[in-house]
């Protein structure tokens, strides 16, 4: 038998294996082409992993404040002039400004607040504020009992502490309350299309106190100033009202309790501590470092949501 018959013998063989081997080879690369579009498919049906923001939100406002004191009793230690004594129970008050024309004078004059905070938990509803009130604390215009040294002697009697008299006693240019708070929000109602917003919002914290001291006693007058004067601690709850995500109206009463050391008086250093309620309406905005999403439901404009 030749070679040629041979190969012609085979032929069909040849041809059936060549077939077979191209189909299965086809059936390979559409396998890999089906897979590769599948994941490919699968991948862009998979939601892009949403950026986990530290800071959810910022938010800040500005307001303004009225006071009302508890009764203090102050120490002053001259020892230069040989005195040691305290003003008893007296009684202050506060100067707000704003009630005698708000935009006749500098936005800064009157009994201002403001607030710079950041929502670090959007789900439990925690965060952190840098809290500020100006408040101002006028001590005058009253009798009072001095008690203690006074010139090297020791007294107990009444003065009248009036400014005419060579008294008054002044934290004008503010009592100054810095607190650093830990805030949380407890979320009340909203409309569905989140136009209008009611939240409660409770703050506690613990700072310094930055005063500026103004006053004369006696008839001396002290270099009045700026100055670290101790630490104050308060809670204060709020209730916030915020219209199209972004803008706030909020009311808070607010408890702070102050303790003052080494405030600057002639040749000396007074004390004092004092507890203060505070009314609060501020103006605020909030800045989302997200984009918001309104989750559906139920429609309708006019309808609320707990």
């Amino acid at each position: 038998m030749s070679a040629l018959s041979v190969l012609t013998g085979l032929r069909p063989v040849m041809e059936y294996l060549n077939v077979s081997i191209g189909m299965r080879l086809f059936g390979y690369m559409l396998a890999v082409t089906s897979f590769v579009s599948l994941a490919s498919t699968a991948q862009q049906q998979i939601p892009p992993k949403r950026k986990n923001h530290f800071i959810k939100e910022v938010y800040a406002s500005w307001g303004y404040n009225g006071e009302f004191y508890t009764h203090s009793t102050i120490h002053v230690s001259q020892s230069a002039l040989g005195n040691d004594y305290n003003f008893v129970s007296v009684k202050a008050h506060d100067h707000p400004g704003w009630n005698d024309g708000l935009f006749s004078k500098a936005l800064s004059i009157p009994q201002y607040n403001y607030r710079l905070g950041f929502l670090l938990n959007e789900e439990k509803g925690w965060g952190f504020e840098i809290n500020f009130d100006h408040t101002k604390y006028i001590f005058a215009n009253q009798n009072v009992v001095v008690k203690g040294t006074l010139n090297h002697r020791q007294v107990d009697t009444t003065v009248a502490f009036w400014p005419q008299n060579g008294f008054y006693y002044y934290l004008n240019n503010g009592a100054n309350f810095l607190l650093f708070n830990v805030t949380k929000k407890w979320h009340l109602l909203a409309r569905n299309d989140a136009k209008i917003k009611l939240d409660f919002l409770g703050k506690f914290g613990v700072g310094p106190l930055v005063p500026h001291t103004q006053n004369q006693l006696f008839g001396q007058t002290n270099d009045q100033g700026f100055q670290f004067g101790g630490w104050n601690t308060g809670a204060e709850g709020s209730l916030r009202a915020t219209f199209f995500r972004y803008v706030y109206l909020e009311f808070s009463d607010k408890i702070d309790y102050a303790r003052y050391h080494n405030l600057n008086v002639y040749m000396g250093a007074a004390h004092q501590a004092f507890g203060t309620e505070e009314m609060i309406l501020s103006l605020g905005l909030i800045i989302p470092t997200r984009k918001a999403t309104i989750s559906g439901g139920v429609s309708g404009a006019d309808s609320f949501s707990r």
